[in-house]
């Protein structure tokens, strides 16, 4: 855990097909991301079998679909993927950005060597 996050510091980690992402901090039972897509960039569809989401845009636009329903969303908007519902997004500009929140953290995040 950190108690500040200072953004100049702290390094992307690639993680393949135009996405990138920066652990912001984390406790026991929540955990804080920050995600940018290149445009066209996929998150895969998903479902979590431990962990609830929240994704809040940042920047940018998505096309985003959350157990079976679509939407496009832009900056300010957000979605919510309850443990195993499914959900996947595509970055529809270049610099678009989520701040994904889990609850519980990620260890599989902290395992990857990513913070």
């Amino acid at each position: 855990m950190n108690r500040f996050f200072i953004d100049e510091t702290q390094a992307w980690e690639e993680l393949g097909g135009g996405i990138r992402r920066k652990l912001v901090s984390w406790t026991d039972s929540l955990m804080a991301v920050l995600v940018e897509f290149d445009e066209g960039a996929i998150g895969e569809p998903h479902a979590h079998e431990l962990h609830d989401q929240i994704a809040y845009v940042i920047r940018g636009r998505f096309e985003v679909e959350v157990a079976g329903e679509r939407r496009v969303l832009q900056a300010g908007d957000a979605f919510t993927a309850p443990k195993s519902d499914r959900h996947g997004v595509v970055a529809l500009e270049a610099g678009s950005r989520l701040m994904d929140l889990f609850s519980p953290k990620r260890d599989d995040f902290l395992d990857s060597g990513g913070y």
